[in-house]
């Protein structure tokens, strides 16, 4: 060895140990990195150089029976940061600021907290957003919502109800049926680029989003709009505090329109009085009064306790009932049943209720669905009140059948009096027709359903006979109601309501129930004001006139609507050579000879006046009497040739002008 090497030998053994330990270390990390902790890093970097994007799927929307929209998903941003790694916080917050109007101010405050996460902005349109999309900034997150938008706005708002701001249904429908609505997210895997962005690659794994299903109402939204309009303006009229609205197809018991006022929009909610919100047809019971007769009515002929022409004394309109005095509207000496419901004697239907007896009358009551739900697919809805006989007064059997001592809802109104117009089937109230999933698969359907039957066709008959009575002008008490042509059978009710424990006398409820035509009850439909100012208080003032306005404007407007078919009168109608030749003016020899007579008014019509009529409607008016037609315009009828109450001959061509 030479004497250098023995100089550096202690030397070059210290590095050759260290630079093996080291060799060693970095083995030994490696092997920890690669093998023991090798998943771990793999992780980290799978993080770093990817990420998985959640694509939202989209909520299913609400239509109504006519597949119009009733809600749509509208498209927004939101903006969010994490302070911590915003470097250029003023720059951001002035881009901000630009874009959205606000101040500056605001979100420099926010990007200068502390908190993790913060938003700055929400619900931001795309053309507001501009820029801000396609720059980027540090720390900003820019995400894209859906965000639920009513078309309708106030129309069936109470029945649709609204999302959160996380597009969760907590009110209505959209609540009820969240699960329905709600769709289920995707997602994809976009890798990381050279120049640091995200971006999706081919065969990078994804799932995509299943959108939400859509609902299909029975609602229509012509009927609601006009329900809605006339509900708002005879409330205001009236001076009431609300005012509901029920129309129904008695047959298959489908709701047409389901509402009340004052109402709210959707698109608004926060901004209105939460008790606009609550669907009232389902969510307020109240005491009828006079509308509930119609349980006594078919408790009276139902076992034939009671017959139509069974004559009760009316006392004059005062009576003596137990410990309380029951009185009239007006004062009535002797009515048949038929009168009494016709003319809403309390009086006479207490007398006619002693002879049918409680038991009866209860029965009648639970059957036609007083004081159990109806089951209609909304939440929310109560049961009523009907006292068990045992819990009964003795006065309970007169104050039921008047329509006090109950609690009704107006769908469970509705819903009694859909079995009166239908022969006697108490039917299940229907919202939802069907729904169906983003491939357009029915996935649940409502069908018409028959809970019980109740009573016979007779009964019905002699029932819906005596609520004709009651809207006919001939002295009923919802002559007001009344169309003329249009066959409206129903019935009035007045009640006073409790404060305090006892009857008031300022504060009643008034309420029609009514449906049409008579012959062919094709729609039904339920008014109540709450708490009109007097004279609206009675049924016969207040309510009823709602219920004519609305189903005028709808009869004008659906064609679908068939009309009842009334016989023509001989001397008004269609004069033939039979009606001239029993004239007397024949048998009396006239110097007119008689065959001059019988040509003058042989097959002759007097011209109807269909002004205001759709085309259709004009169409079969004039073809149902024997009439030719020529059309000019589209809308409705303003002008007709010949005039109305002209004595024309069968066949003649009439000019009808649509505007």
């Amino acid at each position: 060895m030479t004497k250098t090497y023995k100089k550096f030998r202690s030397r070059v053994g210290a590095l050759a140990i260290f630079v093996l330990l080291g060799y060693s270390v970095l083995f030994i990390r490696l092997f920890e990195i690669q093998v023991l902790k090798s998943s771990k890093y793999q992780e980290l970097i799978v993080d770093q150089a990817q990420k998985k994007q959640i694509l939202q799927a989209n909520r299913g929307n609400i239509y109504d029976r006519k597949n119009r929209p009733l809600t749509r998903n509208v498209i927004h941003y939101t903006l969010s940061a994490k302070p911590r790694l915003v470097e250029e916080k003023s720059h951001l917050a002035e881009a901000i600021s630009k874009r959205t109007g606000k101040d500056k101010n605001k979100y420099l405050k926010k990007l200068n907290s502390k908190k993790e996460f913060v938003f700055l902005e929400r619900d931001l349109q795309r053309q507001t957003l501009g820029v801000l999309e396609t720059e980027s900034y540090e720390g900003l997150n820019i995400k894209r919502k859906y965000r639920r938008y009513y078309p309708q706005e106030h129309i069936a708002s109470q029945l649709i109800g609204y999302t959160d701001v996380d597009n969760k249904g907590i009110s209505g429908l959209e609540k009820d049926f969240n699960q329905y609505l709600t769709g289920e997210s995707g997602w994809v895997i976009k890798t990381r680029g050279w120049k640091g962005a995200y971006q999706k690659k081919g065969g990078s794994p994804y799932q995509d989003p299943i959108n939400g299903n859509n609902i299909k109402l029975t609602i229509d939204v012509d009927y609601q709009s006009i329900m809605q309009e006339e509900l708002e303006k005879r409330q205001v009229e009236t001076g009431a505090k609300a005012a509901i609205g029920v129309i129904i197809n008695p047959q298959t018991g489908e709701i047409l329109a389901l509402g009340s006022t004052p109402s709210f929009n959707n698109n608004r909610y926060s901004a209105s009085d939460i008790n606009y919100h609550r669907i009232r047809a389902i969510t307020d019971q109240f005491e009828p009064g006079s509308t509930f007769k119609i349980v006594a009515s078919v408790a009276a002929l139902i076992d034939e306790k009671v017959k139509m022409d069974d004559e009760f004394d009316c006392e004059n309109g005062v009576f003596p009932y137990y410990d309380i005095v029951v009185k009239d509207h007006e004062k009535y000496q002797h009515l048949n049943f038929s009168q009494i419901i016709k003319h809403s004697s309390n009086i006479g239907v207490i007398k006619a209720m002693e002879l049918v007896g409680p038991n009866i009358l209860f029965k009648t009551a639970r059957d036609l669905g007083f004081g159990t739900p109806t089951n209609i697919s909304l939440s929310g809805e109560l049961s009523g009140k009907l006292h068990p006989i045992k819990n009964w007064s003795r006065v309970s059997l007169g104050q039921i059948s008047m329509g006090y001592e109950v609690g009704v809802t107006a769908i469970q109104l509705a819903t009694a009096y859909c079995a009166i117009a239908n022969g006697g089937y108490v039917v299940t109230p229907k919202i939802i027709r069907q729904i169906v999933n983003d491939k357009n698969e029915i996935i649940y359907k409502e069908s018409p359903e028959i809970v019980r039957k109740i009573g016979t066709q007779k009964v019905s008959d002699q029932i819906i006979t005596m609520l004709r009575a009651v809207v006919s002008d001939d002295g009923g008490t919802g002559n007001k109601a009344n169309i003329k042509g249009w066959e409206v059978a129903g019935k009035t009710g007045t009640a006073k309501k409790v404060t305090d424990g006892k009857y008031s006398n300022d504060k009643y409820i008034s309420n029609f129930v009514g449906f049409l035509p008579a012959s062919n009850p094709q729609l039904l439909g339920v008014v109540i004001l709450d708490e009109p100012r007097k004279p609206f208080h009675w049924g016969s003032e207040g309510a009823a006139v709602a219920f004519s306005r609305i189903m005028k404007r709808i009869i004008n407007l659906d064609d679908a609507i068939i009309p009842p078919k009334i016989a023509p009168k001989k001397d008004k109608s269609i004069i033939d050579d039979l009606d001239i030749a029993s004239q007397d003016l024949i048998n009396k020899k006239s110097y007119f000879p008689q065959l001059s007579t019988k040509k003058t008014h042989y097959k002759k019509v007097i011209m109807p006046d269909i002004r205001g009529f759709s085309m259709r409607k004009a169409m079969t008016s004039l073809l149902d009497i024997g009439l030719k037609y020529k059309i000019n315009g589209s809308g409705m009828v303003s002008w007709q040739a010949p005039e109305p109450g002209k004595l024309i001959a069968l066949g003649t061509t009439c000019i009808v002008h649509l505007k």
